[in-house]
């Protein structure tokens, strides 16, 4: 009796789709760089950018629509493109467990159609995680108006995005850094992103970080966070996870309240126990009381007394968390605000009287960070009565007793 040995998928199928010219661009530098253990994908309206495109599989988004002309900045353009092929879409998705989305935000194909891909890739059963850009503040309010929709959006469909200020990239380099340097920076910025969660899953590890750790982490993991930290020398363990965590790079949020963590740890056989705890310390300690934390281990002796800390934050801005320990503007009062308590007059507000600046509710949550700010609660105190038709009238105009 002969016995057939069925092959099986040892390892996580992962699929990276640039959609519009940022994404595809970003798709094009991945591939430069040689990433490995992804099949890559590239999506647009515009078919001269499709044609450069390095990407094995591409897909001309809305033919009927636009005529291979570009979604001309327009987002409802490039959501109709991208629906009109939509099983096409579906089609190259299949059998991923893990779909990248990698779009600019702003423009009309990447805004419009990352949001439509996310759905599909979620009706395959794909664990969706958008890496977008947003633009530069010279592009102007409109642009960056159209981009915060198009974030607003994914939010609402993708398990977990991660946003990118094209602004930060200044950081990197100077007044003087050619355009070209700072658009490769851009390019190079959202790969990174992806790069840094694939090699957790693909990578093999002393302690292995698997595909079920990340889809747990990220599965409805909301506005993440993405860092990397490299140091050497004395005190190496603190510095990496410091850097880690404060990435100036990524959207104005901090980990601070971070409900799920992935920390891997790249470095050489020569790491101790106590680097391993101040690293995880370290970071555990700005993220919330009960995150759910998972952390992997990687020896590469290429790295001799270098350790890199990569660190992904999920779940910022999930909960009503609505204190702010930073002041808005310039001279704003150093105390906390609780932006639950607004709505009601300052004399009413609970311990106007003697109370302390700043006192909250047990187990309050405080924020050190404006990038992310949770939906207001409408709050009626039980001392004001009135009628909700009143509130169209000025106050000095309603009927008063």
């Amino acid at each position: 009796m002969k016995i057939q040995l069925v092959p099986t998928e040892l390892t996580a199928k992962i699929k990276v789709l640039g959609i519009g010219g940022a994404g595809g661009n970003a798709v094009n530098d991945m591939i430069n760089s040689q990433m490995v253990g992804v099949d890559f994908i590239s999506a647009n309206t515009d078919s001269m950018s499709l044609e450069r495109s390095l990407a094995p599989v591409k897909i001309q988004l809305g033919p009927t629509v636009t005529r291979g002309l570009g979604a001309g900045g327009n987002p409802d353009m490039g959501r109709e493109a991208t629906r009109e092929e939509a099983e096409r879409i579906k089609q190259v998705l299949q059998g991923a467990d893990m779909v990248f989305i990698a779009a600019g935000m702003g423009g009309g194909t990447g805004t419009g159609g990352a949001p439509v891909v996310a759905e599909i890739s979620r009706e395959v059963g794909a664990l969706t995680v958008a890496v977008v850009s947003k633009p530069f503040e010279f592009e102007g309010r409109t642009k960056m108006r159209l981009a915060d929709r198009g974030v607003e959006e994914l939010r609402q469909v993708a398990d977990t995005i991660i946003t990118i200020p094209n602004d930060r990239l200044f950081a990197l380099g100077s007044k003087t850094s050619r355009a070209t340097d700072i658009f490769s920076m851009a390019n190079q910025v959202l790969g990174a992103a992806v790069r840094g969660i694939s090699d957790l899953i693909i990578k093999p590890g002393f302690v292995k970080v698997d595909f079920a750790d990340v889809r747990t982490i990220m599965k409805e993991g909301g506005m993440a966070l993405m860092g990397t930290g490299t140091a050497s020398g004395s005190g190496r363990a603190v510095d990496a996870a410091h850097k880690a965590i404060s990435n100036p790079l990524l959207e104005d949020i901090s980990i601070r309240g971070a409900r799920g963590i992935l920390i891997n740890i790249s470095t050489s056989q020569e790491f101790s126990m106590d680097e391993l705890k101040e690293i995880c310390s370290i970071i555990k300690e700005e993220a919330h009381d009960d995150a759910l934390t998972k952390w992997g281990l990687v020896f590469e002796d290429n790295l001799a007394e270098e350790i890199r800390v990569t660190v992904i934050a999920t779940g910022i801005g999930r909960r009503t968390d609505t204190v702010l320990e930073r002041p808005l503007w310039k001279g704003a009062s150093e105390e906390p605000v609780d932006l639950e308590t607004l709505e009601i007059p300052t004399i009413l507000r609970k311990g106007a009287e003697g109370a302390q600046p700043g006192e909250g509710q047990p187990g309050e949550k405080r924020l050190t960070s404006l990038g992310v700010l949770p939906a207001k609660k409408h709050v009626v105190h039980p001392d004001l009565q009135y009628e909700e038709s009143e509130l169209d009238t000025p106050t000095f105009l309603r009927k008063t007793d």
